[in-house]
C-alpha cells in the first residue's frame, strides 16, 4: 500500500504498535488530539476500540509501508527488538521510531545504532505515571536520542504527556526509567512497612497515611499506592510481571557499574514472593501482603 504523505496543514500518519494497559489510552489521546493513527496490537479488543475512535487497523508491515513516524509500546526488550527490526525492513530513510516501552539500555543503544545505519532515527522514550497518567495524558517522558528527532516528535509526545525531559543520548531514557523504577519500588516497600508497622502498633494506618500526606513523607506513592494497600485494591496499574523485567535491568546495571542496590533488593525479594504465590498479575502495591503475612495483621479492606 502506498505511503501516505501529509498534505499542507495536515498531520502525518502515525503508526502505533502495542495497545496494552498503557498503550491503549496513549493512542486514544493521540486520536483525540487530531492525529491520524494506524494501530496494531496482539489483542483485537483494543484495536477495535481505537478503530471505533477513528484510527485505522494495520499490521507491522503495513505500518512500515505507510508511516514515517512509528511509536512502539511493548512489554519487553525481546519484543521491541523483533518489532523494531521488522519495521526497519520497510521504513524509508528519514523515518522516526519512538520506543516508549521499558527495555534494557544496551538494547536501546544497539537499536539506535542499527537504525542510524539505515537512515532511520530512534528515540528511547519510556514513560512514568502509570495507567492513570496514560488516561489523563499527564505522563512523564524521559527521552534519549538526537535532539533534532526529539523536536520532530514533540507535538506527538505532548498529546500524551505533561512533562518531557531530554536526558541525553541513546539509552539515556532507559537508564532514567530504570532509576525511576528503583525509586518507585523502594518507596512502595517503605510505605508498606510504615502502614503495617502502624497497624501492628494499634494505630489506624488510614489516619497515619492522612497525617503523613501533609508532611515531608508525602509522595505520590504514599497517596496512590498507600490507598491501594488500605482498600486492598490490587487491580493492576502496573502488573507485577513487569517487575521481573525491571529487576533484570536494574540487576544488570548494578553488576556492570559496581553500584550496590540494597534497598531495591529488599523490595524485589518481597515482590518476588508475591509473584511466587500467584500474584504475577496484581498491582505492585500487593507487596504489602508479604509484610502483612510476616506481621500477622491485615491493613483493611
Amino acid at each position: 500500500m502506498a505511503r501516505e504523505t501529509a498534505l499542507a496543514g495536515e498531520r502525518e500518519v502515525i503508526g502505533f504498535i502495542g495497545l496494552g494497559i498503557m498503550g491503549r489510552p496513549m493512542a486514544l489521546n493521540l486520536v483525540k488530539a487530531g492525529h491520524r493513527l494506524i494501530v496494531h496490537s496482539r489483542s483485537p479488543g483494543p484495536v477495535n476500540e481505537l478503530v471505533a475512535a477513528g484510527a485505522t487497523r494495520g499490521g507491522v508491515v503495513e505500518i512500515a509501508a505507510r508511516c514515517d513516524l512509528v511509536i512502539t509500546m511493548l512489554p519487553d526488550t525481546v519484543t521491541v527488538e523483533v518489532v523494531v527490526r521488522e519495521l526497519a525492513g520497510g521504513l524509508r530513510r528519514g523515518a522516526l521510531i519512538i520506543d516508549m516501552s521499558t527495555i534494557h539500555p544496551d538494547a536501546a543503544r544497539s537499536l539506535a545504532t542499527e537504525l542510524a545505519a539505515k537512515g532511520i532515527a530512534f528515540l528511547d522514550a519510556p514513560v512514568s505515571g502509570g495507567e492513570r497518567g496514560a488516561i489523563e495524558g499527564t505522563l512523564s517522558v524521559m527521552v534519549g536520542g538526537d535532539s533534532a528527532a526529539l523536536e520532530r516528535a514533540m507535538p506527538v509526545l505532548r498529546a500524551m504527556s505533561s512533562r518531557i525531559v531530554h536526558v541525553g543520548g541513546s539509552s539515556a531514557g532507559q537508564v532514567t526509567k530504570a532509576v525511576n523504577q528503583l525509586v518507585v519500588v523502594g518507596t512502595i516497600q517503605i510505605v508498606a512497612e510504615a502502614l503495617v508497622l502502624a497497624a501492628k502498633a494499634g494505630v489506624s494506618p488510614a489516619k497515619v497515611r492522612e497525617a503523613l500526606l501533609g508532611g515531608f513523607a508525602q509522595s505520590r506513592i504514599l497517596d496512590a499506592h498507600g490507598e491501594r494497600m488500605l482498600t486492598r485494591n490490587f487491580t493492576p496499574g502496573a502488573r507485577l510481571r513487569l517487575h521481573v523485567k525491571d529487576a533484570e535491568v536494574l540487576g544488570s546495571l548494578s553488576r556492570a557499574l559496581g553500584v550496590p542496590l540494597p534497598a531495591f533488593e529488599a523490595a524485589a525479594k518481597q515482590l518476588q514472593a508475591v509473584i511466587d504465590r500467584g500474584g504475577i498479575d496484581l498491582d505492585q502495591s500487593a507487596l504489602v501482603t508479604e509484610l502483612e503475612r510476616a506481621a500477622g495483621i491485615q491493613l483493611g479492606g
